[in-house]
């Protein structure tokens, strides 16, 4: 991974350096927005990321104009030089843009408005199109690993509240982020690991804790507990593998006192055997009187099987009750966490499969990586941003819309949009002044280089913990 610096005139596709040239005569101010439009795998998305984009927009500089006309002139043929000395003389470097955005953390149908821009000077319509590149990828990544995670808590809630009898208090750390290693770099294990806090607070991703420092104001977004690796158990060599788990549970369990957590991965060699014989016969005093918890981590064979052995062996050697509900509760001192092949769709079958065997969800956590933060796409909720009107700035907004008669499903919204809430609590898009100023919740949050509204990660927490999925459909539960 390198750390590249890019102003904010390189930072967009090099064939918008020429439309400036393309727009009418006469076109002063341009509006644009941008919608999550397929339905493919959701119909629900979480709205997050504009502000980690907003809050590292520096001024540009003369500097920037004359670096970047060197670069595209050779690399294109064309820059508007014109333009970008405008902005640096008359708006002090400031793009002159007003941006509007939904509440961040907000659980929206797909084909709502998350943002909407226009330019604030006479003459500049080409920029609002211009930071489509840098606008949307802030918003469509974020959004897009926010929504996943946010689909899978609604399914580990599901079954909580099916077989534990305090399923809210079990369901904060019920997925943990694995995804740092997997994604294609610090900024996108950053971006992607804190959506995922939104709706979690167990994670493995210290670039995604930095980032929720920086851009959403938490001081410490996650939590974790000690684990060992495949390298602190080989280390000790097979024959002492036994060893290896009695020093770890003393390090970080014993010496550290009653209600301490550590997750071992027994699969090195033979997990069945760690897991029954090691930890479940030899270990299983020196476990019980620790005061603290093992968390067992399958980390190879078919999940179903090995989490289905882990459960019914810590069960037979450490004891287990049986809940309100009529599902088997492990004793306080074990508990299971499965981290390898983990998407949505195999949480969804582990679950069930946990529930069939006769035990308690509330036995279970997962860890989920590549599926979390390297798994989706623009193309995964169908990300656009589309210029929907245009003024000579004398009469009204005229309303423009892309309408392909070879893709419907492409047709973007035509004029200036709002967003309200219907009475059911949900978000549903509607021209600008179909209702009242007063009902927009698409706020101005930036305009010409000021922040309007800070979001906190305890606000997008907020909003996101509003909504439920019942049956499919989406839920308002604040109404």
């Amino acid at each position: 991974m390198f750390d590249l610096e890019i102003n904010s005139i390189g930072d967009s596709d090099s064939y918008k350096s020429g439309h400036a040239f393309a727009y009418p005569p006469g076109m002063q101010f341009l509006s644009t927005y941008a919608e999550a439009r397929s339905r493919k795998r959701w119909n629900y998305h979480m709205v997050m990321g504009l502000q980690s984009w907003l809050m590292k927009l520096k001024p540009i500089t003369t500097g920037d104009v004359s670096a970047m006309e060197d670069l595209m002139m050779k690399h294109c043929g064309v820059f508007n030089r014109q333009g970008w000395d405008a902005i640096v003389n008359e708006c002090g470097g400031i793009l002159p843009l007003e941006i509007e955005a939904l509440p961040e953390g907000m659980i929206v149908p797909v084909g709502t408005p998350s943002y909407q821009i226009k330019n604030t000077r006479a003459g500049f319509g080409w920029v609002p199109q211009y930071v489509e590149t840098p606008a949307l990828r802030a918003v469509w990544y974020a959004s897009t690993v926010g929504t996943l995670s946010w689909h899978v808590k609604q399914s580990i809630r599901a079954a909580l509240e099916i077989s534990a009898d305090e399923s809210e208090a079990k369901l904060n750390f019920s997925l943990h982020d694995f995804g740092a290693r997997g994604a294609s770099s610090a900024q996108t294990a950053a971006l992607g690991g804190m959506a995922h806090l939104v709706n979690f607070n167990g994670s493995d991703t210290i670039p995604a804790l930095l980032a929720a420092q920086e851009f959403y104001g938490a001081d410490v977004a996650a939590f974790n507990i000690p684990a060992l690796e495949h390298s602190t158990v080989c280390a000790w060599g097979e024959d002492r593998e036994v060893d290896c788990y009695a020093n770890a549970i003393d390090r970080f369990l014993t010496q550290r006192g009653p209600g301490s957590l550590l997750s071992i991965v027994p699969d090195a060699y033979d997990f069945r055997h760690a897991v029954d014989v090691h930890l479940g016969l030899t270990l299983r005093q020196q476990i019980k009187s620790s005061g603290g918890k093992v968390v067992v981590r399958p980390d190879s064979g078919d999940p179903a099987q090995e989490v289905v052995f882990a459960l019914n062996s810590l069960a037979k050697n450490f004891g287990y009750t049986v809940n309100s509900k009529g599902y088997k509760v492990l004793a306080p001192c074990t508990g299971v966490i499965q981290g390898d092949g983990i998407t949505e769709e195999t949480i969804g079958q582990l679950l069930t499969t946990i529930m069939t065997n006769g035990f308690s969800v509330e036995n279970m956590a997962f860890g989920m990586g590549g599926g979390l933060l390297q798994s989706v796409t623009r193309d995964t909720l169908g990300w656009a941003q589309k210029a929907n009107a245009v003024t000579g700035g004398h009469g009204p907004w005229i309303g423009i819309q892309k309408r392909p008669a070879t893709a419907a499903s492409k047709t973007s919204k035509k004029g200036v949009q709002m967003v309200i809430e219907n009475e059911q609590g949900i978000a549903e898009a509607a021209p600008l002044g179909s209702f009242g100023s007063e009902r927009n919740i698409l706020k101005p949050v930036w305009r010409d280089g000021e922040l309007l509204v800070k979001w906190t990660l305890q606000d997008l927490r907020a909003n996101s913990n509003k909504y439920r999925l019942i049956n499919g459909d989406l839920v308002n539960i604040s109404r």
